[in-house]
């Protein structure tokens, strides 16, 4: 049949995902870096994509078609909803409510008196928006950190952060897997070293898969290593 779709321009494409946020259907995926309409089926052609590509890579077109199909936009959605995991006596270790005591010594924390200076390197840092071609990526020293480090550990900035690339995320909230973007950011570019900065909860072992999962995948072989960080602000592995 013939109906408006929209089209995706791929060499426009920078991978920073807002498109796939945008699309209530599920019908765009990031694939290899690059956002991917999934199934013409599940496009309704109303193009709430559009104006959230910064690029201009997605473009409306009336062409001939499958019809849109309701039904399975709704499977589609139901099948990528997160599934719960085995139910616990006390529920999720990682949303277990616990009172902290503030201004406790930081391991590895500066005791001077000196205001804190950012070391954020770049803009944005949020995994899925940071274009996978964007050029700080070349020869750059990664700090994957998990969103919860920068709360829980105060000296993150001089510690961790200084002369990095900062990719922020959360496994648990972000309904992406990060790996393929991940993958994709180590294909294109000469990382000289990768960090990984989690918290201690098991959530955040999802971090660390993706990391894993993009090195594999991107077969080089890059210097990485995990930091550990309790829900107190202490550094429990190194």
């Amino acid at each position: 049949m013939l109906r408006k779709i929209i089209k995706i321009e791929e060499e426009k494409c920078n991978g920073c995902g807002l498109c796939v946020t945008a699309c209530h259907e599920g019908a765009l995926q990031l694939i290899d870096g690059k956002a991917h309409l999934i199934s013409e089926s599940y496009c309704d052609g109303l193009g709430d994509c559009l104006p959230e590509c910064p690029t201009g890579a997605i473009v409306l077109e009336e062409r001939e078609t499958v019809e849109y199909d309701e039904e399975a936009v709704k499977k589609n959605i139901e099948n990528r909803k997160p599934q719960p995991g085995p139910a616990l006596p006390c529920g999720c270790p990682g949303t277990q409510a616990k009172r902290m005591v503030a201004n406790q010594p930081q391991a590895k924390s500066s005791s001077s008196d000196e205001s804190i200076q950012s070391q954020l390197g770049q803009w944005p840092c949020q995994i899925k928006l940071v274009p996978v071609t964007a050029p700080y990526l070349d020869n750059a020293h990664l700090l994957i950190a998990a969103d919860c480090t920068a709360f829980a550990y105060p000296n993150i900035h001089k510690t961790f952060m200084r002369n990095k690339i900062t990719l922020i995320g959360c496994p648990k909230l972000d309904d992406t897997d990060y790996s393929e973007k991940l993958t994709s950011i180590l294909k294109q570019h000469e990382i000289k070293s990768l960090t990984i900065l989690r918290m201690e909860v098991p959530c955040c072992g999802g971090l660390v898969q993706a990391v894993k999962k993009a090195l594999i995948n991107s077969e080089k072989m890059i210097p990485w290593n995990i930091v550990t960080i309790s829900t107190d602000g202490r550094i429990i592995e190194d």
